[in-house]
């Protein structure tokens, strides 16, 4: 550490501020959540006339800490605000304030907002396995922070303020680029169909190669990412450390639906390095139908957006719980498509641009490390 500041115990500098209020059968209730990761609080749905098993809620406070008993080992935890105050949390989100004479509330705000301070935390929370992870008070108030004077506390804040602020318009650049590529992608695709439109079903086939499991096998595993994420790699698996009687092997060329997935871009299409690999039931693979279409042009349009929106709106259900896309549901989709001579020029604007959107991903990636590495140098006295 570049400068010396005392190290002092949170429960030095904060103290719990629980306002509880007894759940009347009669009244509704705006309820507040806490996001991971330092992604600050969010709005969630009311409870109306008490519909809960909870006896009583904490009522929030403009000047709280809020901490999530369950997930503040990853972040869940946040400052509250005027846009907060008067509404309601579970009791599983205790409320702090801090002395206001040695530490200021937003100087905290930032030093709990570390992923460094996360894993302190949670190395002092009960239980096991991540879901079953629990933090308490004594947990927080466990953890020291270094504790300059409060003027320059002031400074570092301000300094820290005017960082983020250039940090997040970047970001906000980032985004906008990106939307524009997509945006650029779908009008470049529904240009070159010149109003040909097609049913996935007069494009593709399903085409599968269904291989019975033997326990005394081994079977290198193939896995799928969203968002357009594409196929990776996974380790081999025997017989008998699965429940499926049946696994799909993959083929140059095929088109890959994640059946649980789909719908937020879990699709792709298979190349060579993945060709002879095995995948589960749940991903079903189609071949395309000749002089239809090309797997490259299939691949370029399986990354957008655009396409998965069309594979949402062919899936039945709502959030999470949305059913599975099924083969005929993925077949009876009508989309705008090209003929094959147009395909392949489109194909190559496509790989420009998509260069561009992978030179925006290292960017967002190295915009996303900036904050942290910030806040390590404003906490090791050296901002």
């Amino acid at each position: 550490m570049t400068t010396k500041w005392p190290m002092v115990k949170l429960n030095d500098v904060l103290r719990l501020d629980l306002d509880r209020v007894s759940v009347d059968s009669g009244r509704s209730y705006p309820m507040v959540g806490v996001l991971s990761f330092g992604r600050g609080l969010f709005d969630r749905e009311p409870i109306e006339d008490g519909k809960t098993s909870y006896k009583y809620f904490y009522h929030l406070k403009a000047n709280h800490i809020v901490m999530s008993q369950l997930f503040g080992w990853e972040g869940a935890l946040a400052l509250s605000s005027e846009k907060f105050a008067g509404k309601y949390l579970s009791p599983q989100f205790p409320t702090f304030i801090t002395d206001e004479t040695k530490l200021h509330r937003e100087f905290l705000g930032w030093f709990i907002r570390r992923p460094i301070f996360w894993e302190n935390l949670g190395s002092r929370a009960s239980g096991m396995g991540d879901r079953r992870r629990t933090l308490n008070p004594e947990a927080l108030f466990a953890c020291e922070i270094p504790l300059p004077p409060l003027a320059e506390q002031q400074r570092i804040m301000a300094k820290i303020d005017q960082l983020a602020t250039k940090i997040a318009e970047a970001r906000s650049l980032r985004r906008q680029a990106a939307e524009e590529a997509e945006a650029f992608i779908t009008a470049v695709h529904v240009s070159l169909a010149g109003g040909r439109f097609r049913k996935l079903g007069d494009i593709l086939q399903l085409k599968e190669y269904g291989v019975p499991v033997r326990l005394d096998q081994q079977y290198p595993q193939v896995g799928m990412k969203g968002f357009g994420g594409g196929l990776f790699s996974k380790p081999a698996i025997s017989g008998t450390q699965t429940t499926y009687r049946n696994f799909n092997r993959l083929f140059d060329g095929a088109l890959v639906l994640s059946q649980v997935k789909g719908w937020e871009g879990a699709v792709a299409v298979c190349d060579s390095s993945f060709s002879g690999r095995f995948v589960s039931p749940e991903y079903r693979t189609f071949s395309c139908v000749a002089a239809e279409a090309t797997p490259d042009y299939l691949a370029t349009l399986a990354r957008t957006q655009w396409f998965w929106g069309q594979l949402k709106h062919a899936t039945r259900g709502v959030g999470a719980r949305r059913e599975r896309t099924r083969p005929e549901q993925f077949l009876s989709l009508v989309i705008p498509m090209p003929d094959v001579r147009r395909q392949t020029s489109g194909t190559n604007i496509f790989r420009e641009v998509g260069a561009l959107k992978r030179w925006q991903a290292e960017t967002s990636a190295k915009l996303n490390a900036l904050l942290p590495s910030i806040l390590d140098k404003a906490f090791k006295g050296e901002l």
